[in-house]
């Protein structure tokens, strides 16, 4: 491997693969449609591909609820389609990042059958199992994201069983070192396979307290959190005790060794706590624990200069040995250019700026599917809600299927992602920002795209250089980019209001080569459009 840390800087694109390209006519995409949108990933600029799950799946979940971690979901293909999608991303220079759901399993996984059956088989102990209470109530307050108790009663056993997501989704017993073995065999299965890295689902969730102590409550008006909203009942909880135990830090380390095996492998951690910020420092401190760690905390509806800054700099005086990874958007949130639009609009220029702002941030990146066209969340009919998450908090929280909805590649039916229905409807107004269209117009937020991507990777500063956020007003958020004795200086305007600014430091060139760096200085006053942002060296 001729860079084994080819991943610090990286932009990772995350395909989510039933949207993606279906190429079999079933209205879902698949892994061959991966294989056929190569060149256009490619063109793109970036690093790697994360792919979400594909595995063997009842999809009761769309694939993070997984019956066999060793095969590939029928749907998706097969594992002849996945060795020739690595051969082909690896010739054209894309490392394969693929997702790992490591906590909890699939009920009909063929552990939790067995498991359920008895108290007294050799699989009894690899769920977390606990007694009902005297009243016949569940062990404990624990709640699921998902709506309601954590437990489900299995009258097989005469148990509760912990499920911090779906009843569909049964918890591991990471206690147990049958399990933490278990699970890292299947994870080195898809090392041997060729893979470069894994993104981690959920990874502080492995551990639960074992004396299942209760969670406290958490006052109303901290009643907040990433992922799931204020008047969902798991906001009325500090998650103390069902998620973050200590002892995942070992586990951690056991990954880690095992990536330490197969160079250039990375690993990269999804993490949602109490404090996200301080876990993922935790989780990625010492060099023997995850490469890099990414959270919610830039995955919200905060959009200003001093949330943006608050939060890097927060992390920065935390992680002080691991490496960050930065998401404005991915399949499990609203997109950002609705989320960060003042009016729900998608802004052409706005999206331009954002793709400008993520890839300067110090850390590698990950770029959601769609990003790179400015497609805006998708308006789903309540009759065609897919996600279980969306049907149960329906009205108020409408689900993850507006972010999910197919690409659109063409003009032509279905956007061309599929001959069929598929399985989310396309949105007309995606249709109408389809790659075929975009590629054409040398002002889309495509081209846009490709050519920040492409000029990100001649900029050192960019990709691993240090960061010191620069004092401005609101809404303009700035920084510089320091490594090896070049510091790139970075404006960026958050509104669609012009806004100018004095600068402190004297630019020594401007980097003015990209089509959407629009800022102009006149003696040592910086005039920024709406939504414009400016580069230079010092």
């Amino acid at each position: 491997m001729a860079n084994p840390q080819w991943w610090k800087g990286a932009v990772i694109y995350q395909i989510y693969p039933r949207s993606f390209q279906d190429t079999n006519g079933d209205g879902i995409g698949d892994l061959r449609g991966i294989i056929n949108r190569l060149d256009y990933i490619n063109d793109l600029g970036v690093d790697a591909v994360w792919i979400s799950p594909f595995f063997k799946s009842p999809m009761k979940d769309f694939g993070y609820d997984i019956s066999d971690y060793r095969d590939i979901d029928p749907i998706f293909g097969n594992l002849n389609d996945f060795d020739e999608l690595i051969a082909e991303a690896h010739k054209r220079d894309i490392k394969i990042i693929i997702d790992q759901v490591l906590s909890h399993t699939s009920d009909q996984h063929p552990w939790f059958v067995q498991s359920r059956q008895s108290q007294d088989n050799e699989m009894s102990d690899w769920y977390v199992w606990a007694d009902a209470n005297e009243d016949g109530t569940q062990p404990n307050n624990w709640l699921s994201i998902f709506g309601g108790p954590a437990w489900q009663w299995e009258p097989r056993r005469g148990q509760y069983y912990l499920h911090n997501f779906l009843t569909e989704q049964p918890d591991l017993n990471f206690h147990n070192p049958d399990v933490r073995k278990a699970v890292l065999d299947n994870v080195e299965f898809w090392l041997k396979k060729g893979v470069d890295g894994f993104r981690l689902d959920a990874i502080n969730f492995c551990y639960h307290d074992a004396q299942l102590r209760d969670n406290p409550a958490k006052p109303k008006e901290k009643r907040q959190g990433r992922g799931f909203s204020e008047d969902n009942p798991y906001a009325f909880q500090y998650h103390y005790y069902n998620n973050t135990q200590p002892e995942n830090l070992e586990f951690m380390r056991d990954i880690r060794a095992l990536l330490d095996k197969y160079p250039g492998t990375v690993a990269l951690g999804e993490i949602s706590s109490e404090d996200s910020l301080a876990t993922m420092a935790e989780y990625t401190s010492g060099g023997d624990k995850l490469h890099m760690g990414y959270s919610f905390e830039l995955l919200t509806n905060d959009y200003s200069s001093e949330y943006i800054r608050t939060t890097v700099e927060t992390l920065e005086s935390r992680m002080l040995e691991g490496w960050p990874c930065w998401a404005f958007s991915n399949h499990d949130v609203e997109r950002v250019a609705s989320r960060w639009s003042s009016d729900n609009q998608v802004k052409p220029l706005q999206v331009k700026m954002l793709t400008a702002l993520l890839g300067s941030l110090r850390g590698s990146v990950c770029m959601y599917q769609g990003e790179e066209l400015g497609l805006g969340e998708a308006s789903v009919a309540f009759e065609d809600l897919q996600d279980p998450y969306g049907i149960t908090f329906w009205p108020n929280f409408k689900g993850r299927d507006g972010c999910r909805t197919p690409m659109p590649w063409s003009q032509q039916d279905n956007a061309g992602f599929s001959d069929a229905k598929p399985w989310l409807p396309v949105s007309d107004t995606h249709t109408q920002r389809n790659v075929t269209s975009q590629l054409a117009d040398a002002n889309s937020t495509l081209k846009a795209y490709q050519e920040f991507m492409q000029w990100r990777r001649t900029q050192p500063s960019l990709i691993e250089g240090d960061i010191r956020f620069i004092d401005t007003p609101e809404p303009v958020l700035a920084f510089e980019r320091s490594h090896q004795g070049e510091t790139v200086l970075c404006y960026f305007n958050l509104s669609k209001n012009a806004a100018e600014i004095a600068l402190h430091s004297t630019p020594n060139v401007i980097l003015d080569s990209l089509s959407h760096v629009t800022g102009s200085l006149e003696g040592n006053t910086l005039t920024l459009p709406g939504f414009g942002c400016w580069f230079a060296t010092i």
